[in-house]
């Protein structure tokens, strides 16, 4: 699992092409809230590894981001074959994580 949020960025519809669970986490690597939920995101993404993790950089003039209306970080954004299930804005504990990635890492 990558720790760095990576700064170059998928377009929409690649992200829209997605087939299986994954997730879009977005924030930035300079972020102390960001780095604080780091704990809890690994923690429940352990009890899921077949769901694709994707950490994108967030920030003013950033597409993807906007595209979500990501507005705080970090955001991770639930998806399914493409489609979005749910999303959690600053999460402080494992089990609303773990609670979002069983809505999407289940039998299609």
């Amino acid at each position: 699992m990558t720790s760095e949020y990576k700064t170059e960025q998928p377009e929409r519809s690649e992200i829209d092409a997605l087939t299986g669970p994954a997730v879009v986490e977005f924030g930035t690597n300079w972020c102390g809230i960001c780095k604080a939920a780091q704990p809890n995101i690994t923690e429940a993404f352990a009890q899921f590894p077949n769901v694709r993790r994707i950490k994108v950089e967030d920030g003013s003039g950033r597409p993807l981001g906007r595209s979500f209306n990501v507005r705080l970080w970090p955001t991770l954004v639930f998806m399914r074959d493409g489609k979005e299930v749910a999303k959690l804005v600053r999460p402080e504990d494992s089990k609303s994580i773990a609670d979002a990635l069983a809505l999407i890492d289940r039998p299609a």
